[in-house]
């Protein structure tokens, strides 16, 4: 597939970025000028509840987006149980009549009800099409009419960690790339839990690359990239969850330089200033100092540097202590910034100092929601359901109009056309006029230079998976040095590679044939990558072989040949490398004269593990194994089997085996007297009928013991998952005492 036209960037030094497209309004969440400012005029000032143009009945904490007169908005319906889904809204922007929906039910995450829908779609500028991360990591494209182009489960695909308060922020589109940010624990060398960036064809949805810029994360940053040029390069800058801000190539994800700020997360979109400065705010511990929260200004480096730097003191501008605020992000307009902060004022503050020119008290405290800015006003939501428009001036905010939602706001407004959007936990509102026109960047895109020769060479897919009998198809794409596409290229050859510092040596068991790679229908388990070449360059892919219907595992082939490092006199080793996340989660020991698997104790983070080792769209299978939990009367953990997107554990402490998919939407469960340290067969499946309804079963019995014939808990389910990766699962209250799974089997249900 050839490359598409990238998206023209263009940098402002007075008002920042300007992103310049086909497609026209509102198409990210901070707007067109990634700043939270709109260059229109004549917009509403009385923005009371009842004063509306129209509203919109649906749940949310985001922003909505607008593009071409069609608004898309992040939200959830239901109550607290199975009938809880998110949604992607489309509608008419000025009318608010529903064009389409596509609905989502959550799976196998932490997002307790109340923090759903926190996050914002993006369109893409050049096709119209719109993309979302809702909150379990499921990434979707959609075109402006409403079809699916494709849908990934980050959770299953990549080891996506979820977290209970749900928030995603938003996409980012550049050229032919959607770029979405989240927390992983996914295989190899990505396989610790740390913040990454994952890029995908906008059309296809294979992953062009992914990028670890940071450290060990402490939150789930979900801050959105901002785009510039450095140089004649494409980058993005964005916080993350591990105390950082970044700098990262855009077109290849390269890290290119990073800045430690916080102890905690940095949430909040950065703003670029001027040619070379950054300014950046957080809410947690400081590094250097007791206090919480700063705002900081950094120097960009202005060269491309050959390695990730790591910035310190000396790329300090100026810092202001005054704030303390975890996710709202400011805004640029006026040549002054304003945000909100926790304590609930607004502030205002001189980019080139930093100092802080007035402040206005107008809540009891601020969570997420950010201040937008159009025609001379300040459109200012708060978490108590306050709605502000505030008239900035020199020596303070003057106040213009007040109201009372009588709901929490924890998105952004947005404006379009003379009109101002907000959604808020019960409603989305829009007040303006029906005859407003959209006003968008005045500023010319600048000459795009063509692709110069090629100098590196990008694979697409970046990594793949594989079960017993599949193929995949490939791509190879020529780079200039500014890591533009130039062409497509036909490589020499394909090989294994196994890198000069891989710990472990492993080959994926698959052949290519041209471009294509096969795992023949008795492929193993396995791992690995492979080398393209082409004109004396080299490019990489990687992936896994993964479990397919035929799968069992009894761990008895591992040789336990190292010592686990807290306990030396305890001979480990990790489990299958295919498996996601799993070898920092979990060792292979013995235990009664066999082989088996057991969670790790030595992270607290981990003491709820949930690994996949088979493939996402598997569906209508049964999944079984042998489980045990230490412990006693006092104390017992959690262990079960993930089948179809549904989790079916014995549950120690509360002497039941339960199946759940989200406890919030779907949670049922049945007495069952469980001992310690006493191996039981857990056999699972999940049965959809044509109507989408469907039925989890799920039988637990003493190994030693023969089956029985009826299943233990059969739970019917109104929308039940299509599909999903099988996998295991282990819950070990403050990491005190270990479970074990022994004699996995896969199997298909016909």
């Amino acid at each position: 597939m050839k490359p598409l036209i990238s998206l023209a960037l263009a940098a402002s030094f007075a008002l920042g970025p300007i992103l310049h497209a086909e497609v026209t309004g509102w198409i990210n969440w901070r707007g067109p000028l990634q700043t939270g400012a709109s260059l229109e005029k004549d917009l509403p000032t009385d923005l009371k509840a009842g004063n509306e143009l129209w509203t919109y009945e649906i749940q949310g904490g985001g922003t909505p987006v607008i593009a071409d007169g069609l608004l898309y908005a992040f939200g959830f319906y239901g109550e607290k149980g199975e009938d809880t889904q998110e949604a992607l809204i489309c509608l008419d922007a000025v009318t608010g009549e529903k064009k389409w929906e596509a609905r989502f039910s959550d799976y196998i995450s932490d997002v307790v009800y109340n923090r759903y829908g926190i996050g914002a779609p993006i369109v893409d500028p050049e096709t119209g099409n719109v993309y979302l991360q809702t909150s379990n990591g499921r990434c979707v494209a959609f075109t402006r009419d409403g079809k699916q182009l494709w849908e990934i489960s980050m959770i299953e695909e990549f080891g996506r960690l979820t977290f209970p308060n749900g928030r995603t922020g938003s996409p980012a589109v550049h050229g032919n790339l959607v770029i979405f940010h989240c927390v992983t624990a996914n295989w190899g060398l990505t396989g610790p839990a740390q913040d990454r960036f994952y890029a995908f064809d906008k059309i296809t949805g294979e992953i062009v690359w992914y990028s670890s810029p940071g450290v060990r994360p402490v939150d789930s940053s979900f801050a959105m990239p901002v785009f510039a040029k450095l140089g004649d390069h494409d980058v993005f800058y964005a916080g993350g969850g591990d105390g950082n801000v970044y700098c990262i190539d855009a077109n290849t994800g390269n890290p290119l330089w990073r800045m430690p700020i916080s102890a905690g997360g940095v949430n909040s979109q950065v703003i670029l200033y001027g040619d070379d400065k950054l300014i950046a705010i957080h809410g947690s511990e400081n590094l250097d100092a007791s206090t919480t929260g700063r705002m900081i200004c950094i120097k960009i480096p202005t060269t491309y540097p050959k390695e990730q730097l790591v910035l310190g003191k000396d790329a300090e501008v100026w810092r202001n202590d005054d704030y303390t605020a975890f996710t709202s992000s400011p805004v640029f307009a006026q040549g002054k910034l304003f945000t909100t902060i926790n304590t609930g004022e607004l502030l205002c503050t001189d980019p080139e100092t930093g100092k802080t020119l007035w402040r206005e008290k107008l809540a009891p405290d601020q969570i997420h929601a950010s201040p937008t800015y159009g025609d001379g006003k300040l459109y200012v939501p708060f978490f108590d359901g306050h709605f502000y428009v505030v008239k900035p001036g020199e020596s303070g905010g003057e106040v213009l109009s007040e109201a009372k939602l009588a709901e929490n706001c924890l998105g952004a407004p947005a404006i379009w056309g003379g009109k101002v959007y907000l959604v808020t936990k019960s409603k989305l509102h829009c007040w303006g006029s029906k005859d407003g026109t959209f006003t968008s960047s005045d500023i010319p895109a600048p000459e795009q230079a063509e692709p110069g020769e090629i100098t590196q060479l990008q694979i697409v897919p970046a990594e793949f998976a594989l079960k017993p009998g599949q193929s995949e198809s490939f791509q190879v794409f020529g780079l200039d040095a500014n890591g533009k596409r130039v062409q497509e290229v036909t490589p020499e050859k394909w090989e294994a590679f196994i890198p000069p510092t891989a710990k472990v040596k492993a080959k994926v068991d698959a052949t290519f044939d041209g471009n294509t790679l096969t795992a023949g229908p008795d492929a193993k388990l396995s791992a690995g990558a492979f080398k393209a070449t082409f004109n004396g360059m080299g490019a990489t892919t990687r992936g896994r072989v993964v479990a397919g219907p035929g799968y069992s595992e009894d761990f008895e082939a591992i040789e336990l040949s190292m010592k686990n490092e807290f306990d030396e006199t305890e001979a480990v080793n990790f489990p299958p490398l295919p498996w996601l996340g799993a070898r920092i989660k979990w060792y292979v020991l013995e235990k009664d004269g066999s082989k088996v698997l057991a969670n790790r104790l030595d992270n607290v983070l981990f003491q709820r593990t949930m690994n996949f080792f088979g493939h996402v769209d598997e569906s209508d299978y049964i999944l079984q194994a042998d489980v045990a939990t230490d412990g006693n009367r006092r104390i017992m953990s959690s262990v079960g089997l993930v089948n179809q997107r549904y989790l079916i554990a014995l549950v120690g402490n509360s002497q039941i085996l339960e199946v759940s998919s989200n406890y919030e939407r779907v949670s049922q469960s049945v007495k069952f007297k469980i001992k310690p340290n006493t191996f039981y067969t857990l056999k699972t499946h999940v049965k959809r009928n044509e109507d989408g309804t469907g039925t989890v079963f799920a039988k637990v019995w003493p190994r030693d013991e023969d089956e029985p014939a009826d299943w233990t808990i059969e739970v019917p389910v109104k929308h039940c998952h299509p599909q999903g990766a099988p996998g295991v699962f282990a819950f070990s209250p403050q990491s005190q005492k270990r479970v074990y799974i022994d004699n996995i089997k896969l199997e298909s249900a016909n």
